[in-house]
């Protein structure tokens, strides 16, 4: 790890980034793209100086409170984490200052925070947002082997709704020959309904490739999965959006289920239940 100089934490859109870089090694992964211009290893994680003392003066500056978003671009409860703490301090500053939070992560770290949550929850509204990709725990560990396992994920998601806390699955990546199929999907979908999940992000079935991340994907799967690399050329070429030839059959699986269950699909709406700020009746008086 290296520290490096900021002079912002949030973003205009109010997202949260704590650090650049991730140690998961999830072999898709779109940050390891050369157009966010990471001018160091990827796993050699850049963490923001003073980063919680400019998020105080931003948190504090602000007119109002809205919804805080994290996770987007690097996991909050990567492994360095456990060590810094410093997630876990932004979202103590958070709750001081009556702020929502989307967090968004692969890990079942997260249960650490799980007071932190509860308390950010009963003032206005926290929602954990948990990425799922691969039911069989065997495939799991090939394409992100250093973060908790699927199996783990769903056993995390389970104690938020036991705890009141609203979360949303992402189902994405969805890697075409590798685990677009419909029995992967319905394991998926019923660690979902089983979890009580509110909504389940769906963008399509593939993924993306550019410059970067393009090149340590192939690397993976010769490593993984022999000959798996040249069918991917041979289908998508130099192609940024790769999607699986079983798209239309997963998606209309995946709208059924939804439907059926009364999950949340369409990702306008999700987004609009992320991004809206909910403040409790107690919590009227204080601004």
């Amino acid at each position: 790890m290296h520290y490096a100089s900021y002079k912002t934490i949030l973003s205009p859109t109010n997202n949260m980034n704590l650090f650049r870089g991730c140690t998961h090694g999830c072999i898709y992964c779109d940050s390891r793209s050369e157009c966010y211009q990471l001018n160091h290893s990827f796993e050699d994680i850049e963490v923001k100086e003073q980063a919680l003392e400019i998020l105080e003066e931003q948190l504090s500056r602000k007119r109002k409170p809205c919804m805080i978003t994290t996770g987007a671009m690097t996991d909050p409860y990567i492994q360095l984490e456990e060590r810094l703490q410093i997630t876990r301090h932004s979202l103590e500053l958070i709750e001081k200052y009556g702020f929502g939070l989307s967090i968004q992560t692969k890990s079942s770290r997260i249960l650490r925070d799980l007071d932190l949550l509860k308390r950010i929850n009963q003032q206005t509204k926290a929602v954990v947002q948990m990425t799922m990709t691969t039911y069989d725990e065997e495939l799991c560990k090939i394409l992100e082997p250093y973060v908790s396992s699927t199996y783990e994920r769903y056993e995390t998601l389970k104690v938020f709704h036991e705890n009141d806390i609203p979360t949303v699955v992402w189902l994405s990546p969805i890697l075409p020959f590798i685990n677009d199929t419909e029995e992967n999907l319905s394991g998926i979908l019923d660690y979902c309904l089983k979890a009580g999940v509110k909504g389940i992000m769906c963008f399509g079935f593939g993924m993306t490739l550019r410059e970067g991340n393009r090149e340590y994907f192939y690397q993976k799967l010769d490593q993984h999965l022999p000959g798996m690399k040249q069918k991917y050329q041979q289908t998508f070429g130099n192609q940024y959006i790769c999607n699986s030839p079983n798209h239309s059959q997963l998606m209309k699986q995946f709208i059924e289920f939804c439907q059926r269950h009364q999950i949340m699909w369409r990702t306008e709406e999700i987004f609009t239940y992320l991004k809206k700020f909910e403040q409790r009746e107690q919590q009227l008086s204080l601004f």
